[in-house]
């Protein structure tokens, strides 16, 4: 039909349109948000376009739900503004023959939008969390960069050496700080090396002297050495942040605790926000040319904006204990879809809610 036809080419242009947009937008974010992680050392460097990427394909569910929302009201928006609608309704099609090729259109990214959502949310932060775990189980020494202070991976150490590195596992002109509890020592030595024994790796330093100060006391200690060892912590046993998020959809629906439910919640929540976002935005799109062209587009915004804060928290509530799952799922998706079916009916009769259940009574007698 010519109808649908032309409906879903102009929405297939605005879609693509916007989702390129869109995706340039959360890009651009994510490489600045990263770049800062990256500075602060909570990533590696070498990284920031990889997770960078990750964190892209984890919210491409969201970000296909607001382009397909925005797509839509755009083509209806212009539909009313060149009179397009008018013509189509003076034909007989009403409103509610909108919907037809609204939803065919719809299911195909719907569905990309549900499996994203449920399979590649989960995967992606799980390889974010052990790309940042691998960085953090990086040993003290694998720290230590030539000619730059480094700190430690628990903050107690600051550690310097010469740019003029013998080798790998040797350097010259070391300096280290740490701080335990109330005292500070500060060691310096002329060279250094590395020592293995099994698992354990040592630094031997040579010819330096050891500083110790006593916060509470205020007395310094001068120790001067030829030979001096320390056991360097390998940051192999550091376990990988724990979260809701990383966690597969099928272990999350045979978990009982609130928080798993929650965050099951959330990820069905967002192709049945793609649903009724359909009818709301075949009821809330109208034209007036005293507003302005951009008037319908702030609108739509708005309305995702309340949609998705109402969704992230009613998951806080479902992490809380203080609502079910289900109820969860119900009172939100269930109160927008009924607000968009009743405001389509609205509009497509073109009636107030008293003419329309009127009409609705005459109909089922």
């Amino acid at each position: 039909m010519l109808f649908d036809s032309s409906i879903r080419k102009e929405l297939a242009r605005s879609f693509g349109a916007t989702l390129l947009v869109l995706v340039t937008v959360v890009m651009t974010m994510m490489l600045i948000r990263m770049l800062g992680q990256a500075s602060k050392g909570v990533i590696s460097p070498s990284d920031v376009l990889l997770v960078m990427g990750l964190t892209v394909v984890g919210y491409l569910p969201i970000i296909l739900t607001l382009s397909l929302f925005i797509a839509m009201v755009g083509t209806l928006s212009r539909m009313y503004r060149d009179s397009e609608m008018a013509i189509w309704m003076s034909s007989g099609l009403g409103l509610g023959s909108v919907l037809r090729p609204f939803l065919r259109f719809s299911w195909p990214i719907l569905a990309a939008v549900a499996g994203l959502a449920l399979l590649a949310w989960p995967w992606s932060n799980q390889q974010v969390l052990q790309l940042r775990a691998q960085f953090e189980q990086r040993s003290d020494l694998d720290r230590i960069a030539p000619g730059e202070f480094q700190e430690s991976s628990d903050g107690s150490r600051v550690f310097f050496i010469d740019k003029d590195s013998i080798s790998q596992d040797a350097a010259r002109n070391v300096f280290v700080v740490e701080n335990r509890q109330n005292r500070q020592f500060v060691t310096s030595a002329q060279s250094a090396r590395v020592e293995h024994e099994g698992e354990r790796r040592f630094v031997v330093l040579h010819n330096g002297q050891r500083v110790e100060t006593d916060f509470q006391s205020g007395q310094t200690k001068l120790t001067q050495f030829d030979t001096y060892r320390v056991l360097l912590n390998s940051g192999g046993d550091a376990v990988a942040e724990y979260s809701t998020r990383a966690i597969p959809s099928w272990d999350l629906l045979r978990a009982s605790e609130p928080v798993h439910r929650a965050e099951l919640g959330w990820r069905l929540s967002l192709p049945l926000q793609g649903v009724a976002l359909i009818f709301l935005a075949l009821a809330i799109t109208r034209v007036n040319p005293r507003v302005g062209k951009s008037s319908g587009l702030l609108l739509a915004l708005l309305v995702f904006v309340v949609y998705y804060n109402l969704l992230n928290t009613g998951q806080s509530w479902v992490a809380a204990g203080r609502m079910g799952m289900v109820g969860f799922l119900l009172a939100l998706h269930g109160s927008a879809l009924m607000l968009g079916v009743g405001g389509l009916l609205l509009r497509h009769h073109q009636c107030n809610p008293l003419q329309l259940l009127q009409r609705l009574r005459k109909a089922s007698a």
